[in-house]
């Protein structure tokens, strides 16, 4: 479960990932993970939290921070700001009645990932020069898969201002 940046604010962040980070450029859109595959493996009740919450529920502003090197330097993502309460408190209705106290998990966008990219000192200091967001709104809670390695595909979407 994701929150893709809208087109209208990706387009810095969409430059650094296709400039250096080319492979996930192609497979996913700027994205801040909602919830892993392992705490949404019973569907049925995320859904019906989804579709409940999405009626009432208004887009959710997410702060960030300065690009930040991660896995020994090798990747490299944009760290929320601060503690962004939205943020687990919108992970928390979406998980209510599958996981009691689920983990916490910290919003962020990687710019780089580690799996198919390596940050180096002179990349990073580049990115650092790039005017990315401070903030983000998100009004749109995609539901995600991805097939063998291939591009992620979006399942359903649950639009955050008007319902469904």
């Amino acid at each position: 479960m994701t929150l893709f940046v809208a087109p209208e604010d990706a387009t810095p962040i969409e430059q650094i990932r296709q400039q250096y980070n080319p492979l996930q450029f192609e497979i996913i859109k700027a994205h801040v993970t909602l919830c892993r595959e392992d705490e949404i493996e019973n569907i049925e009740p995320v859904i019906a939290n989804l579709l409940s919450l999405t009626k009432t529920k208004q887009p959710i502003l997410i702060g960030f921070g300065k690009v930040t090197r991660f896995d020994n330097g090798k990747g490299l993502y944009l760290p929320a700001a601060n503690d962004n309460e939205e943020f687990d408190e919108l992970r928390s209705k979406i998980l209510n009645g599958i996981i009691e106290n689920p983990r916490k998990h910290e919003a962020h966008i990687t710019l780089m990932h580690p799996r198919n990219s390596t940050c180096t000192d002179e990349i990073h200091k580049q990115v650092q020069t790039i005017d990315l967001p401070t903030q983000l709104y998100f009004n749109t809670i995609s539901l995600i898969e991805q097939k063998d390695g291939g591009q992620w595909k979006i399942v359903h979407e649950f639009n955050m201002e008007d319902g469904i």
